[in-house]
């Protein structure tokens, strides 16, 4: 395939967003379609529920790539994880290995990370969901219970505190007053032996309100030992002091049971995708959790200028992980933030500013066994890692003129870890990161709410505990901080039937943790690289088309991105690409809603080049296009029913695997295969 064949439909989005089909308005006459869209815009889209609205329009007073994605955008699928959630938002990499294990990554962030996730802060209600150290397994949140999630792409997460290199997804938990019903009860169920079950309750009385979520999944998996089985609570409950005054309690807990299966080889993923290897199944790989998390939280107004939120929280996380040993962990983090926003003028200027601190303390219990079957043999590893991370952050908006508004930012940051070695004292560590990340922008805002920014920002990412602990080497393994600069340009807006968002960024970054498998059956090893440039353009373009069809509306969404990750002169590998991410990936779905409720979506996932899968370039994962058609209808108010169909034409294909050093020398079992042909078909009730 020719770039310029494969680069077509994004030649196409590219123009249709400088086309004058902005000058289309929407027939007089035509019905509404609900636009759920992820884009962010300085001005309200009316068709948002006002809740999402909100979150929008504070969303937009960042100069830089965000995004807001509602739950309505994905009721009506089987909607499994971030795979399933985030598959709209540009730049966004959320790729399915099993259940809900999936690579997430925002402009190549944690971009060869093979196991769990780092790169990103991942956040509930603002609390980050992980450990100390910023490793995570986002497995344990239930996207069912989000009432809508924030998406801070690159270098845009000061509002957090954060200074990663790919940004922030933050999941707001629905509560009595934000819930778009009373009472929702949900029943799915499909391919490969899946059946999940939902049910919301939502009450609010006086100043009192109650939310509660419960789910449970049970799954046989598309491959052997892919099998899964959770359980999820959520309970919200507030006490309202006044408009902008509240207290909340938030308690979440899960239990999540999900065998491994192994990677494969590139002609076993192709032509065997539901193999796996002997010996997980042998050693019955397996993750399992058990989560609970209590959050006290407040938004409080002092004052028609002056609005706080902040929060103190704990979770603690069991983790039983039979791989090639039995990874057996302990954990418990706790920690506070605090924000401030305020609105006023200064110089005689509109301005606005927040500013606020994060601080997180977290301990870890790290096992290890021989693995006997899956059950504990002799004990190999018995470590303790403990950590803490601060962030104090601040930024400010000055509209110079009436469009024109300079921002200016930045956040301090200090992390320690401290590792003991039970069995050798040898390998007792300690090490203490600080920091200062600063941030400066322009944004430029058109009456129509139509936006430009741009912006040069720093990021710093201190090693994490999977990074300093890589047994057989003694201590601490001598990986630095990641240290990044980045500049971002874009636009986002709405005018008639269209909404736009497109972002140019490149990143220089110093000392990029990079991994790659050094056994089949052994976690990532982590380097830092010299020098890696990365860069690209994300765009989203959302057009109501101008016409009905059989008297329904018609709504065509379209993603791109082009993503050019390479290292940068580097003593090894020269201006060699950076393996894992596509060059060029591309996402469309149409979207046809009739009066009556009935609703059809077909869509297509193309990755349209292939990526390299080792860091000498010398062998790929193939390109691929795979169909999907969701459908439904809404019987009677309140009551839906729908179809989620995906891989139509059951495409075997390669959907995620992790990066080697040169195919040539290095085992390449590392493919993890994309699901087959599957149906999943729902019914949900609402009122």
């Amino acid at each position: 395939m020719s770039l310029n064949t494969a680069a077509a439909p994004c030649a196409l989005l590219l123009a249709a967003v400088a086309s004058p089909a902005f000058a289309y308005a929407a027939p007089a006459e035509a019905d509404p379609v609900v636009l759920d869209s992820v884009i962010v815009t300085g001005r309200r889209n009316p068709e948002d529920p006002a809740v999402v609205a909100d979150a929008r329009a504070l969303l937009s007073r960042t100069p830089g790539a965000v995004a807001v994605v509602s739950s309505e955008s994905y009721e009506n699928r089987f909607a499994q994880g971030f795979s399933d959630t985030l598959r709209n938002v540009p730049g966004v990499l959320a790729q399915k290995r099993f259940g809900e294990e999936s690579r997430l990554s925002i402009r190549g962030s944690g971009i060869a990370q093979s196991f769990h996730q780092r790169g990103v802060l991942f956040a509930q209600d603002g609390v980050p969901f992980a450990d100390a150290d910023g490793f995570s397994d986002f497995q344990g949140i239930d996207a069912l219970s989000a009432r809508y999630i924030e998406v801070y792409k690159g270098a845009n997460t000061l509002r957090f505190g954060g200074a990663q290199l790919g940004g922030a997804i933050n999941l707001a938990t629905t509560n009595g007053r934000t819930a778009a019903f009373e009472n929702l009860y949900q029943l799915e169920g499909g391919s490969f032996g899946a059946i999940r079950g939902h049910v919301e309750l939502a009450r609010q009385y006086g100043d009192w309100d109650a939310f509660v979520a419960v789910t449970g999944l049970k799954s046989d998996g598309y491959r052997q030992q892919s099998d899964q089985s959770q359980g999820r609570l959520t309970l919200n409950l507030g006490r309202s002091f006044g408009e902008d005054r509240e207290v909340r309690l938030i308690v979440q807990a899960a239990d999540i049971q999900q065998s491994v299966p192994s990677a494969l080889s590139l002609k076993d993923a192709l032509e065997n995708p539901r193999l796996t290897s002997a010996s997980s199944i042998t050693n019955d790989n397996a993750r399992d959790q058990t989560l609970k998390r209590i959050t006290l939280q407040t938004r409080w107004r002092f004052n028609e200028s002056t609005l706080f939120e902040g929060a103190i929280w704990g979770w603690e996380k069991s983790l039983y992980h039979p791989i090639f040993q039995v990874v057996d962990q302990e954990s418990q983090t706790r920690g506070a933030f605090g924000r401030i926003d305020w609105n006023g003028s200064a110089w005689g200027l509109k301005a606005d500013a927040f500013y606020g601190f994060s601080y997180r303390d977290g301990d870890l219990d790290a096992l290890r066994y021989v693995n006997v079957r899956g059950y504990r043999g002799d004990l190999t590893a018995n470590g303790r890692q403990q950590a803490t991370a601060l962030d104090v952050f601040t930024e400010g908006r000055l509209w110079v003129q009436d469009h024109l508004a300079v921002v200016a930012g930045g956040s301090y940051g200090r992390a320690t870890r401290d590792y003991q070695d039970r069995l050798n004292g040898a390998n007792d560590a300690d090490r203490t990161y600080d920091w200062f990340s600063p941030r400066l922008s322009l944004l430029w805002q058109a009456d129509d709410g139509a936006q430009v920014y741009a912006n040069v920002t720093r990021s710093v990412e201190p090693p994490t505990y999977g990074a300093l602990v890589q047994a057989p080497l003694t201590g601490f393994t001598p990986v630095k901080v990641q240290d990044a600069w980045t500049g971002e340009i874009g636009a986002r807006g709405r005018r008639g039937p269209l909404a736009w968002d497109i972002a140019a960024y490149r990143s220089a970054i110093k000392g990029e943790m990079l991994n790659f498998i050094t056994g089949p059956d052994i976690p990532a090893a982590t380097f830092n690289a010299d020098q890696t440039i990365h860069q690209g353009i994300e765009a989203g373009l959302d057009w109501r088309l101008p016409f009905e069809l059989a008297d329904g509306g018609l709504l065509l969404r379209q993603t791109y991105a082009w993503s050019d990750f390479r290292f940068d002169g580097d003593a090894r590998w020269g201006d060699n690409r950076l393996p894992v991410v596509p060059e060029h990936a591309y996402r469309a779905e149409l979207t046809w809603r009739h009066p009556s409720g009935a609703f059809l979506t077909p869509s297509v996932e193309w990755r349209i080049s292939a990526p390299y899968v080792d860091y000498a370039n010398t062998l790929k994962s193939p390109d691929y296009a795979v169909f999907g058609l969701n459908a439904g209808w809404e019987v009677a108010r309140g009551l839906t029913v729908f179809a989620d169909a995906r891989n139509l034409t059951d495409k075997h294909y390669v959907g995620e695997f992790s990066a080697i050093t040169d195919a040539r020398l290095a085992s390449t079992a590392v493919f993890y295969p994309g699901e087959g042909r599957a149906l999943f078909v729902g019914l949900r009730m609402a009122y």
